[in-house]
């Protein structure tokens, strides 16, 4: 049965080109051959043949296995067969600072290792994938990740810095001895989406009710947005077993982004001092250098030692007043990424003393979440993905809620393409002047990629609430500054 990933490979003879003695212009021939094939591969599933057995000829002749060339063969088979070869797709395509150094040779075989892991990587087949073939392709990326410098899943979860690694490398390809190797300073950001909406379209293709209905295949899946996305989308419709190992899924996925996001809001402190609380007398308070201090006078000259009759410890409460949070997400089709992350955000700030939080998901209708706030999994579990966009029916829930504008701080999660804009912006405005912390967010997702109304977003820069979008940490950031 054809692999849907990937297409079929012939292994037919090859007329090799004299390599004995290949000087550097071969060699550079060599090279692009290699790359030649990744993009028929690529751009065009028909098999060119001088393409194949050329390429076969010079990874052959270079030392490296012939199964480097099978996209049905895995990264991590290839590796496991070869293990010599698993330190060279470490920082593979991380540019060098002196590429000077480097031979044709090398380069050779640096373009036969690139084109292994981008072949199996971005040609996503056509047809039904089983979750084997997902948990393939996951492995597969995870090794093109490392390729660039990054750790396994690091670009996928939105985490690379900005400028990537290798941002230092020169930019621009050049010829002959002035060659450099790309600037990954903007390609590695770029990336990272790409690979998430490969594994989504991948994720798609699946029989995923048929996979969940067998535990041994269910095992198999690893938990990521787009399989999370997929499974809240289609709950209704499983039972028995494949709602039981549906539910671990999402379970497993909460837990995994809970734990990176409580780090985050743990991250900084808050908030002055309480001085009128006294302190915990525990030994990670204890204020050594204090205690030495005012315990100098017992110093004993003859004996050399300190008698301490008083211990101090440091003061470690903050002083909080009470606060409201009330976070409106927008759980159309288009708001799942920041659905599942504000839903688990807004349990971890439920956990903190003092902090109030109120959970509101709309589409068409609306649906008061409060109750199961602490709860991220069961929260996600009564969500209704896509529909509509009507922000009106969650102001209607919402508004109720603040009893003290000024103590309280609403966040409003939507690309803001809205039925009724205009009445929904007047309320949220009106909510502004009565002294209400009003947080638009356009996206709260591990990319920070999203859409937001063009009409809305000025609204909000004019009113002094200008839309924020990206990585998760911003929101943090907010909601911490204000709730100290």
């Amino acid at each position: 049965m054809t692999d849907p990933l990937h297409a079929p490979q012939s292994a037919g003879p090859a007329d090799a080109p004299d390599t004995a003695t290949a000087g550097p212009e071969a060699q550079e021939n060599r090279r692009q051959v290699l790359y030649w094939r990744l993009l028929a591969r690529l751009f065009d599933r028909d098999e060119q043949q001088t393409l194949e057995s050329a390429s076969l000829a010079v990874v052959q002749d270079i030392g490296l296995p012939a199964a480097l060339l099978d996209p049905q063969t895995s990264v991590d088979s290839l590796v496991q067969r070869h293990p010599a070869l698993a330190a060279a797709f470490d920082g593979l395509m991380v540019p060098e600072t002196d590429d000077a150094g480097r031979d044709r040779a090398d380069e050779v075989r640096r373009a036969a290792l690139v084109s292994k892991v981008l072949l199996n990587v971005f040609d996503r087949g056509f047809g039904t994938v089983t979750a084997g073939q997902l948990a393939r392709w996951q492995a597969d990326a995870a090794w093109l990740e490392r390729a660039l410098g990054c750790r396994p899943g690091e670009l996928r979860a939105g985490r690379a810095g900005a400028a990537g690694p290798g941002a230092s490398g020169a930019s621009g390809v050049g010829t002959g001895g002035n060659r450099r190797t790309p600037d990954l300073s903007r390609l590695v950001p770029e990336i990272g989406p790409e690979l998430g909406a490969i594994e989504a379209d991948l994720v798609k293709r699946m029989h995923l009710r048929e996979v969940l209905a067998d535990p041994q295949l269910a095992a198999k899946l690893t938990p990521s947005m787009s399989l999370i996305e997929q499974l809240l989308r289609d709950k209704n419709n499983l039972s028995g077993v494949a709602l039981a190992n549906a539910k671990a899924l999402i379970r497993r996925f909460v837990d995994e982004v809970a734990q990176v996001l409580r780090t985050q809001v743990e991250k900084s402190t808050v908030g002055a001092l309480d001085r009128s609380v006294p302190p915990k007398r525990v030994f990670r308070n204890l204020d050594l250098d204090r205690t030495i201090w005012k315990n100098l006078t017992n110093w004993s000259p003859e004996e050399e030692r300190l008698y301490v009759d008083r211990l101090y410890y440091r003061h470690t409460a903050r002083r909080t007043t009470p606060q409201r949070l009330v976070v409106v997400v927008d759980q159309s089709g288009s708001m799942v990424d920041s659905m599942v992350n504000c839903t688990i955000l807004a349990s971890i700030f439920a956990g903190l003393p003092k902090v109030d939080v109120h959970l509101v998901a709309y589409d068409t209708q609306a649906l008061d979440l409060t109750p199961w706030v602490h709860d991220p999994f069961e929260t996600l579990l009564r969500t209704n993905l896509g529909g509509g966009t009507d922000g009106t029916v969650a102001m209607a829930l919402a508004q109720p809620k603040i009893a003290e504008p000024r103590n309280t701080v609403v966040v409003w999660i939507s690309d803001f393409y809205e039925w009724r804009g205009e009445q929904l912006f007047e309320s949220m405005a009106a909510l502004h002047r009565s002294g209400v912390k009003f947080i638009p967010v356009g996206s709260v997702t591990s990319s920070g990629r999203g859409s937001v109304n063009p009409w809305f977003r000025e609204r909000f820069k004019d009113q002094g609430t200008p839309v924020l979008s990206g990585h998760i940490r911003k929101l943090v950031h907010e909601l911490k500054t204000f709730l100290a």
